[in-house]
């Protein structure tokens, strides 16, 4: 395992896929299961090959039910995953599927179009599952401000936007003239 942490002055909070993405510096690691596929491997199966490095790492775990909602076209997550995403305005099955996720312990929800989403999760989608009562994050979409903004406004706690500063880092001007103006 690597070291990742030696230049950065605030948690590191690690996403992983497979089990063999866990770092050594990591301060949490969002323990993620898909519940809204049906796939074991993605429901528990990687975690139980990794379970041996969790408890010799000890960081932090936060179990996170992720939900894959239908972004317009096949993503990445859908294909590996073998998972077909709920569909966007299928609310009910949304919310159902997470409040399920909350009785089984999880504490946070992860709900994501996925990489290559043609389209972020819609505003109606991001109020029924902030309904749960859970912290919600939302991933796979979002490319601009205005969205980011839809999805705060709407209940989410935390956007990903990850993808979007892969087309170019100006965004995080954007990002930090947003921030000051929500203070």
């Amino acid at each position: 395992m690597e070291k990742t942490k030696c230049k950065l002055n605030i948690a590191l909070v690690l996403f992983p896929g497979p089990s063999h993405h866990l770092l050594q510096d990591t301060d949490a690691v969002i323990f993620l299961s898909l519940i809204s596929g049906r796939n074991p491997d993605f429901l528990i199966g990687q975690y139980v090959k990794g379970v041996d490095e969790f408890e010799t790492l000890k960081f932090e775990v936060i179990p996170t039910f992720y939900l894959l909602i239908n972004g317009g076209q096949m993503t990445s997550v859908e294909y590996i995953s073998r998972t077909t995403p709920i569909p966007k305005n299928t609310f009910s099955i949304a919310k159902k599927t997470a409040i399920a996720g909350k009785y089984l312990g999880h504490q946070l929800i992860y709900a994501n179009a996925g990489r290559s989403a043609l389209n972020p999760i819609n505003c109606e989608m991001i109020q029924f599952s902030a309904t749960v009562d859970s912290p919600l994050i939302i991933g796979g979409g979002p490319r601009s401000i205005s969205a980011i903004e839809m999805a705060h406004k709407n209940g989410a706690n935390l956007v990903v936007i990850g993808n979007r500063l892969e087309e170019g880092l100006d965004f995080l001007l954007d990002l930090k003239l947003y921030k000051e103006v929500q203070k």
